[in-house]
């Protein structure tokens, strides 16, 4: 039996949901955590529907990365659950989200994989958890939808114990110049569409949040990009 725990629709109301107003290079302003949160109950659906071709993209890029995670794990962000695959079975998982819409169907996933875990509806900028509470925190593809990005990460490294791993898989900016090019060309109209920041910089990201960064590996293309960091 599957001792997975129902996600807790109940952590914070919609009010504390809606971050402060501030500037955005991809924007005039980064979107709300409640628009945020509206934007994701459409796409969880699709996201899902999608997972196949997700796996192809970054499925090696996060088996690689997240494959020897250990004990206790925090998957921030953690979406429809698409990490869990590549998690290995020994670790405790704990997968938190803003979208009470990602987290049912990362639910139905450990249903699936037959994996137990602990999902919560969490804000990743204020982590309901003390400090030093994981050994490993991972994160993919999440940093361009943070209203703050920086606070975010900083949460992580704070949860995160002085001897853990915070594990993260981002993509931004392409090497390529046609390519990166185009990203900064649309970078405004994908941010109102999707809420997305597709031309970050996730290692400069990493940097102005002040984690120590010990190993980095770039994809093809120069948009993946791995990053390994340890707790201060």
């Amino acid at each position: 039996m599957n001792s997975t725990r129902r996600p807790d629709r109940t952590d914070g109301s919609d009010d504390d949901l809606d971050g402060p107003p501030g500037s955005d290079p991809a924007g005039d302003r980064p979107m709300s955590l409640a628009e945020i949160r509206d934007s994701y109950a459409e796409y969880a659906d699709w996201m899902e529907r999608f997972d196949w071709f997700d796996r192809l993209l970054t499925g090696r890029a996060r088996r690689r990365q997240f494959g020897d995670a250990a004990g206790r794990v925090l998957d921030v962000a953690c979406g429809t659950g698409t990490n869990f695959r590549y998690l290995p079975r020994t670790v405790e998982l704990v997968g938190v989200d803003i979208s009470p819409e990602m987290l049912a169907k990362a639910e139905a996933r450990l249903d699936r994989l037959g994996r137990d875990g602990t999902l919560r509806r969490m804000d990743a900028q204020h982590l309901a958890f003390d400090d030093d509470s994981f050994d490993t925190v991972v994160s993919a593809l999440s940093t361009c939808t943070f209203p703050d990005p920086v606070a975010a990460l900083r949460e992580m490294e704070r949860v995160c114990r002085p001897d853990g791993r915070i594990l993260l898989v981002e993509h931004g900016r392409s090497s390529v110049g046609p390519i990166a090019r185009f990203q900064d060309w649309r970078a405004d109209a994908h941010y109102r569409q999707a809420g997305c920041r597709w031309n970050q910089e996730p290692l400069a990201v990493a940097e102005r949040a002040g984690l120590t960064i010990t190993e980095a590996r770039t994809g093809p293309l120069g948009i993946l990009t791995a990053i390994e960091a340890d707790p201060s």
